[in-house]
């Protein structure tokens, strides 16, 4: 049996699977090791029944994340889940790599993920090609899930956003002022209490303030990513993963045409494309 993780910052989706069948699918909490240590990823993995169920027949595991960027940060993940996983053989990648695989396969492409954050490399079909791309909530994620957040409370608390959804915010959330900053400044995870309010960009997509702000962060995306990347590889293909991606595909389909580039294609969860590149080499 092997299990197949792809997690990001706020949560991780998990399928098992024995001999080509998935025999569970589910989602935790994200394990991000930029802020979670093995004691924690241990303590999520032992809440779940499926994973305590299934923990011994696991032979392989093969995680994607977001964090896991580094020796020393895979080594966290690593530790944890062959803890847990006694009998398997754990592989720890990138959250790129998990995008490089799912959209892309074997052939070279331009990849983006645009989900709780955003990151963008280029793949030349076997590996991903390192850049400085990929700096976090503080200083990046443009167009991500904690950008979209960020730009609705500051709405908010500016005042500058338009009557009809200032309310729909007030009624939905009801925070006052010195919660929200605290809960920005001084919250432990900041990074996910931003990309909680995803939903309210969802149940309020047709409104044309907020779909101007999602498409102005797809421009920023491919102004900051894409288009840097496709002048190095011009006439590669560009494949968008993540949840605003594929949640919102009409405005980054506009963002992408007024630069004058073309979406070869959106995966919004890779996890099932992972399952099957990872079930057909077993």
């Amino acid at each position: 049996m092997i299990a197949v993780i792809y997690s990001g910052s706020n949560y991780a989706d998990w399928r098992l699977a024995d001999k080509g069948r998935t025999v569970a699918s589910f989602k935790t909490n994200g394990i991000n090791p930029f802020f979670d240590d093995e004691k924690q990823i241990l303590q999520l993995l032992n809440k779940n029944i499926n994973l305590i169920h299934h923990a011994e027949e696991i032979k392989r595991v093969c995680f994607f994340g977001a964090g896991a960027s580094s020796p020393e940060l895979k080594v966290t993940v690593h530790n944890a889940l062959s803890s847990f996983f006694k009998f398997a053989k754990v592989s720890v990648e990138h959250d790129l790599d998990a995008v490089a695989i799912a959209c892309c396969k074997n052939s070279p492409g331009i990849i983006s993920i645009c989900g709780s954050g955003t990151n963008a490399a280029w793949y030349d079909g076997k590996k991903v090609k390192p850049n400085n791309f990929g700096l976090g909530y503080i200083l990046a994620d443009e167009g991500s899930a904690n950008w979209l957040g960020k730009q609705l409370i500051k709405g908010y608390l500016s005042e500058t956003l338009p009557l009809d959804i200032r309310k729909k915010f007030i009624k939905r959330y009801d925070y006052d002022r010195t919660t929200l900053l605290e809960k920005v400044y001084r919250h432990k995870h900041p990074a996910i209490f931003l990309s909680s309010f995803t939903d309210f960009f969802l149940d309020n997509r047709d409104n044309d303030y907020l779909k101007n702000v999602i498409k102005s962060g797809f421009s920023k995306l491919i102004s900051t990513y894409l288009l840097p990347l496709y002048k190095q590889y011009p006439g590669a293909a560009i494949y968008c993963s993540g949840t605003i991606a594929g949640s919102f595909q009409d405005q980054l389909f506009e963002a992408a045409a007024d630069a004058n580039l073309k979406i070869t294609g959106i995966i919004k969860e890779p996890i099932n494309n992972l399952l099957t590149y990872y079930s057909n080499k077993n």
